[in-house]
């Protein structure tokens, strides 16, 4: 399984030298909120896991995809805060969001996908095809 991130440049390389690599992109990530949520990735015998670490949602705020064996997993989050006091009322908003996708391998019996959300960490669960299962070790009698 492999996972798929994808980053680009918008602006030329000269910007680059003349602000510094990281200035743009730290810039705007830290504007609007956005963060890719580390992964656990691990393959048992009988399936793949994906553990993303994702405190602060509930269950409604996610979205998995499967297309062309491409698994996405997204959230969106809008968080209002209001707060009222003597002379003015003031609120504020707040909007983040991710995206991760991972490459299924062919192995994997994508019907059998299955999602729960727990304790801040959102675990997908991809079965293995019964083919590609590990099979025990076994004695082979010569005739």
């Amino acid at each position: 399984m492999l996972p798929v991130l994808r980053r680009g440049t918008t602006f030329p390389s000269f910007m680059d030298d003349f602000l510094g690599r990281d200035f743009f992109s730290n810039f705007f990530d830290n504007q609007t909120g956005m963060s890719i949520p580390s992964v656990n990735i691990i393959e048992g015998k009988e399936d793949f896991r994906i553990e993303v670490a994702v405190p602060g949602l509930d269950k409604k705020d996610f979205k998995i995809d499967l297309n062309n064996n491409v698994l996405v997993i997204s959230s969106e989050k809008e968080v209002k805060n209001e707060q009222t006091d003597e002379k003015y009322m003031r609120k504020e908003f707040s909007y983040s969001s991710f995206q991760r996708s991972f490459t299924l391998p062919n192995s994997v019996d994508a019907e059998k996908i299955n999602a729960a959300y727990k304790d801040g960490v959102l675990n997908v669960t991809i079965p293995k095809k019964e083919d590609a299962k590990e099979k025990p070790p076994r004695t082979i009698k010569i005739a």
